[in-house]
Parts: C-alpha cells; sequence; structure tokens
C-alpha cells in the first residue's frame, strides 16, 4: 500500500527553525512516517503546507495531493487530524466522502481516528467536518470583531497607506504625512478651489509626469513589497481627482470599512451603506484644512447634475472610446447632450479622442434594432425556437430514471465492497479474492458515478436551458412591443458600445454594437 503524507500549519511559529518548514511541521511529519513505518505502508510523498488555513483553497501541496490522487498515484491520504486536511464540511463531502471512494484511495487521520474504511465512524467524521466548519465561522466573526474594534478606535488596518500620507513606522496604526505626495494633494485641493475642472488639473499632472498614486506606492521604498505592480495606471484621471476631493481623510479623520465581504467562506466584497463605515475624528494630521475643504465641498456641490435615467444615463458606463477603451462621460453643450473621451483631454497624446452626440447615438442603436427585427426576429419564427419542445418533459423524466437506476447500482456496488471487507476480516475470503472481487467492484462502482455525473449534468443543462429561453421570450417580447429605447432594454441587450473618431472629410463615424447575445 502506498500512502501519501499531509500536513499543515496555518500559522508560522515564532522562533522558526533555519529550514524550510516549521518545527511544529516536522513534528507533524515524524509523527506520519512513524506511524506508516509501524503499518508497513510504502511513503509515496509528504506534502507539506506552511501558513496557509484549513479553508484555504489554493494550497498548493494540497491541491497536488489532490491531483495526484485523481491520477491513482497512491492508496492511503494520511493526516494527524481531518481539520489539518480540510475545515470545509463541504471538501469533506466532495473529497473524503466521494471522490477519494471514487478513485479508491483510503483517508486516515491518527488523532480523531477518522478512517473511511471504517464505515462505523462516518457520523464521527462529518461532525468532526460540522465543528471544524464552527470553527472557521467562530475565527472569522472573531477577526471582524477584532478588526472593527480596532478600527472604531481610529487605528489604519490598510495594507498600503493613503496618498499623501505613509505608515508611521514609530506607531502602529497611525498615518503621517508624506510630504512629497502630500503637496500633489494641496495642489489638487487649491486649483479645483481656484476654478480648473477635474479634468484640468489631471492634464497637469499629466504633462508634468507626476507619479499616480499606484504609480507612488510602487516608488516608495516603505511599501515597495507590498505594492500592487500595476502597469496600466500611468495617468491621472477623472475619478481619480473627484474620489480625492472627497475623501476625509485629508482633513484628519479616519474612515475605514467601507466595503466587506458577503460570507466567512466567501472571498467576494460588496460596499456597506454609509451608515456602517467606521469614522473617528482627529486620528492624525489633516493635510487639507477646514476652511480649503469647506470651500471645495461647496463648489462640488454646485457643480452636482442629477443622474438622468431617461437620455444619456440609460448608457452609463456602456460607450467606449474605440481608441483607448475608456469609458466616454457625458455633457452638454447648448442644450445637446454628448458623449466624450476624456483622455485627450488629460493627457494630449494618449488618444485621438472620440465625440458623439446622444441623438445620433440613440438613431443608430434604433436602426441597428430594426435591422435585428426584420433579419432574426419573425414572430412565429421566434415563438417556435423560443417553446420548449414537446418532447422536453419526457427527456427530464427519462434523466430522472437513469438517475435513479445509476444511484442504485453505485450503492450495490459499495455494498459488494463493504462485504468482501467483513468476509477477509472474518477468514472466509483470503487476500488475492478480496482484491480481485474489490477491484472489479470499484471498477463498476466509478462507471456508474460518472454516468450518473453525465446524466445530472444533463438534467442541469435542460433546466438552465429552460430558464433561458424563459428569460429570452421576456426581453424579445419586450422589443416587439415598443420601438423606444429605455435602460431596462439598453442594460438587456447591449453590453458596450465602442465609438470611433468621426472622420472630417467623410462625416462617417465608426459605432460598434456589442450585443448580450
Amino acid at each position: 500500500m502506498k500512502v501519501a503524507i499531509y500536513c499543515r500549519l496555518s500559522e508560522e511559529d515564532k522562533n522558526k527553525p533555519d529550514m524550510k518548514d516549521s518545527e511544529s511541521i516536522q513534528n507533524q511529519k515524524s509523527m506520519l512516517v512513524q506511524y506508516a513505518t509501524e503499518m508497513q505502508w510504502e511513503i509515496f510523498g509528504i506534502y507539506s503546507d506552511d501558513d496557509y488555513t484549513g479553508a484555504d483553497r489554493k494550497r498548493p501541496e494540497y491541491n497536488k495531493l489532490l491531483a495526484d490522487a485523481e491520477n491513482r498515484k497512491f492508496d492511503i491520504v494520511l493526516c494527524k487530524t481531518q481539520s489539518r486536511f480540510t475545515r470545509e464540511l463541504e471538501m469533506v463531502e466532495k473529497y473524503i466522502h466521494g471522490l477519494f471512494p471514487l478513485w479508491g484511495i483510503r483517508f486516515i487521520s491518527i488523532v480523531d481516528n477518522a478512517d473511511t474504511d471504517n464505515k462505523g465512524n462516518k457520523k464521527s467524521r462529518q461532525i468532526n467536518g460540522l465543528i471544524n466548519e464552527w470553527y472557521l465561522e467562530d475565527l472569522s466573526d472573531n477577526i471582524r470583531s477584532v478588526l472593527k474594534s480596532k478600527r472604531d478606535q481610529g487605528h489604519y488596518m490598510g495594507t498600503t497607506a493613503l496618498y499623501g500620507y505613509k505608515k508611521n513606522p514609530q506607531k502602529k496604526g497611525h498615518l503621517i504625512i508624506d510630504e512629497v505626495s502630500a503637496e500633489i494633494v494641496r495642489e489638487v485641493f487649491n486649483l479645483f478651489n481656484q476654478g480648473y475642472e477635474k479634468a484640468e488639473i489631471a492634464l497637469m499632472l499629466n504633462e508634468r509626469k507626476v507619479p499616480t498614486p499606484s504609480e507612488y506606492r510602487q516608488l516608495s521604498a516603505e511599501n515597495e513589497e507590498k505594492a500592487p505592480k500595476n502597469k496600466t495606471a500611468q495617468l491621472w484621471r477623472y475619478p481619480t481627482i473627484a474620489k480625492m476631493l472627497t475623501n476625509i481623510m485629508y482633513i484628519g479623520h479616519m474612515v475605514q470599512g467601507r466595503s466587506g465581504s458577503i460570507c466567512y467562506k466567501s472571498k467576494q466584497v460588496k460596499l456597506k451603506p454609509r451608515e456602517e463605515w467606521s469614522i473617528v475624528k482627529d486620528t492624525h494630521e489633516a493635510i487639507i484644512d477646514q476652511e480649503l475643504w469647506e470651500s471645495v465641498q461647496l463648489k462640488i456641490k454646485s457643480r452636482y447634475r442629477p443622474f438622468d435615467t431617461t437620455t444619456v444615463g440609460m448608457f452609463a458606463k456602456k460607450v467606449r472610446c474605440a481608441t483607448c477603451g475608456y469609458v466616454m462621460r457625458s455633457g452638454v453643450s447648448r442644450g445637446v447632450k454628448y458623449f466624450n473621451c476624456r483622455t485627450k483631454q488629460i493627457s494630449k497624446d494618449a488618444c485621438t479622442g472620440a465625440h458623439t452626440n446622444i441623438n445620433k447615438l440613440t438613431s443608430f442603436i434604433i436602426n441597428e434594432l430594426e435591422i435585428f427585427r426584420k433579419e432574426y426576429l419573425d414572430k412565429d419564427k421566434v415563438y417556435a425556437n423560443v417553446e420548449f419542445n414537446s418532447n422536453q418533459e419526457d427527456k427530464q423524466k427519462l434523466l430522472l430514471t437513469q438517475i435513479g437506476s445509476y444511484e442504485k447500482k453505485s450503492n450495490e456496488y459499495t455494498k459488494v465492497i463493504n462485504e468482501a471487507y467483513f468476509d477477509k476480516v472474518k477468514g472466509l475470503i483470503d487476500e488475492e479474492d478480496f482484491v480481485a472481487i474489490t477491484k472489479e467492484a470499484r471498477e463498476q462502482k466509478a462507471m456508474y458515478l460518472r454516468l450518473l455525473d453525465e446524466v445530472k449534468n444533463k438534467l442541469d443543462s435542460l433546466e438552465q436551458q429552460k430558464s433561458n429561453l424563459v428569460d429570452k421570450k421576456q426581453v424579445i417580447e419586450e422589443i416587439l412591443n415598443t420601438r423606444e429605447l429605455n435602460k431596462v432594454i439598453v442594460d438587456a441587450l447591449i453590453d458596450h458600445i465602442k465609438v470611433g473618431k468621426n472622420d472630417r472629410k467623410t462625416n462617417i463615424q465608426s459605432i460598434e454594437i456589442h450585443w448580450n447575445f
């Protein structure tokens, strides 16, 4: 029997020896190697992840182990505890109780006595998985609580300091002014207060080749290792200036917790409402004085325009410059609404610029939709394609019948394997017969499990197809019953629109619509 040993440690030891793995990892290895030796198993390999959590699915050695397991390179996975392998109940069910038996691999953890060859302790393995899941949730809650407490006390928790500041090396969680970048912040506020537009300020900074905040972080020796290596953010842009002018951290108040993960098992982040932000006043030295700040905020408020959802607003963030790919901004000139690319305004050499008025853009899209209707949306043909074929329900019933049949067959071969094991223990069959019986049974079980997966995928595909067709029919109905554009139709049909520079000689302008279908 070939055994793969897996070790994991969540945190590095404080007194880590001069070696690749920590002392605790070495202790795990020693224990598992000794156990494998006593059982007279051949050690195929030792997989070790140091400084990784049990919920991290991207552990390098863990994923290497799973790949080797799928290729049947060993017969047993050996760990100190089940939680060393994973703390997620989902992964316990997927691998320990699902794929490992399918691949003919036995899972053993020494301390908590988990052994997939022992049917009697499956419930205890599941209970361990549930306890570990609760541990992850409690750990996440505790970490969130600690972070919230520190934020509420005004400690800065960011990986890198806000542009204009740097982390105080003498006091953890405290910001001090970085005079080089702070001078740029003061210049931006003063220029805007003097009446300059945000795009004009960006142009001035770009012409002087002032490093953007992200570039400055990369150049900063303090954040050299942690700075994001983003090579595309090379221009000051309108949103960068706009965000800077409304950030109250520049008047000495700490603002954190604007966003957070959806839950402890997901890394997806969502924005929080303002009332949930952590705001602590007077935590660090201000770069902008109160008088200048209030003057700038009044000017921003006086220039504010309500969001238009009827004309320009229905194309929000969908119109892009064909040359530079940047999202075009809206504007109004002599009562005419338009979109234009601001890249040329912030850097004269970065883009040739593109401009189109809203009436021209709307007319073009409506004409394209008319062509679409005539060529593709013949109502009778559309409904013939959208409606489910009469035999779809029969297909669904057949797939459900096959699922039941394959599950029954799989369970039968599981029973054969278990009975052979007990016959071997009782001495009713020898080792050679046991291997022969279980080998064939595992092969047959694997075949039916593969068939089961295929049928389940077909059933899922059928359900998804049905859902998509229903959604499509509703959109088609709306298109056929209207001759005017609105935000709902634009969002449903259009992914984005690319607008090229207008040729002054021919008055021809390239407009490309990228549809959602």
